[in-house]
């Protein structure tokens, strides 16, 4: 029988490198859900920059200014 010679650096080199792929796009699938699952939660909410004009002009009221 032939020995099989194996570059066991290189091979584990390679299945980390797989296994970051794998993880990185779990982590994009995850946060596009997230996002979405926010976006839904946020209708008929004021925007954020509606609500810091609004707080703003009042404390300009405020101050007499």
């Amino acid at each position: 029988m032939r020995e099989i010679r194996i570059n066991w650096s290189d091979f584990i080199r390679n299945a980390i490198r797989d296994k970051i792929e794998e993880e990185r796009g779990r982590n994009l699938a995850k946060a596009v859900l997230i996002n979405e699952k926010l976006k839904r939660k946020s209708k008929g909410e004021a925007k954020a920059e509606e609500i810091i004009r609004r707080f703003r002009e009042e404390q300009y009221v405020d101050s007499g200014g």
